[in-house]
């Protein structure tokens, strides 16, 4: 229920998305004046066999530029046992992949996203946290991770951020939440800070957002599948 946009509904997730410390990593990279575009809960139980293949961020974030980075919050211990985050140093620097849609393979993704071109993993990072630490990546990352084949699970906050300049690509306006600065360009609605926990209205617009998020999300992959088919 929560895996969408956590921090529209759970104050205590709001205090996470916003604080000065996760904030000040993300302006070094990105700049002051800061948009949270989306927020998900990454869950795997113990002894899950789903996984999250090769992929970009970049394929479903319907953004121009493509300036966008998650910062991946560890709730739990996240390690290679139970399916920490792997990825291919540089990777972001190479543009984009073709990625093709694999429906009910077991993967976390919306539509089991996976990257079809040729990708050279020979070098393999692995990113292992612990409670409270954080990691960083740019949207064009090619990263994956693996099924927790420990006995305790593995949780963890995806946050994107993309400056306030960013625009979107797609015909749905969607929604973000100004965390830092000023935006001068209104290219998202505005996300209010939840204050009182969850209630109807509060709940009513954040399954709009999540919609509309959705909408535009499907519409990218789209845009992505075309013009890679037109070659």
């Amino acid at each position: 229920i929560m895996r969408t946009k956590a921090h529209l509904a759970l104050p205590w997730v709001d205090a996470v998305v916003n604080h000065p410390q996760v904030l000040d990593a993300v302006e070094d990279v990105i700049g002051p004046d800061i948009l949270l575009y989306n927020l998900t809960v990454w869950i795997k139980d113990a002894r899950d066999v789903s996984f999250v293949g090769w992929h970009q961020d970049s394929t479903y974030f319907p953004l121009d530029p493509a300036v966008q980075v998650t910062a991946w919050v560890a709730l739990t211990d996240s390690n290679e046992e139970n399916g920490n985050v792997k990825y291919v140093p540089g990777s972001h620097r190479l543009g984009q992949f073709r990625h093709a849609n694999e429906a009910g393979s077991g993967s976390l993704l919306s539509k089991g996203q996976h990257i079809v071109d040729s990708l050279d993993a020979s070098v393999v990072k692995s990113i292992s946290l612990t409670p409270g630490e954080m990691s960083l990546h740019h949207t064009r990352l090619v990263h994956f991770s693996e099924p927790n084949k420990s006995a305790r699970r593995r949780i963890g906050f995806g946050i994107s951020y993309i400056p306030a300049s960013v625009r979107c690509t797609v015909s749905v306006r969607h929604t973000a939440m100004l965390v830092r600065g000023v935006d001068h360009f209104n290219h998202f609605d505005h996300e209010p800070r939840i204050t009182d926990g969850i209630n109807a209205k509060s709940e009513a617009f954040r399954a709009d957002a999540i919609t509309r998020y959705g909408a535009a999300r499907d519409e990218a992959a789209q845009h992505h599948t075309e013009e890679f088919a037109r070659g």
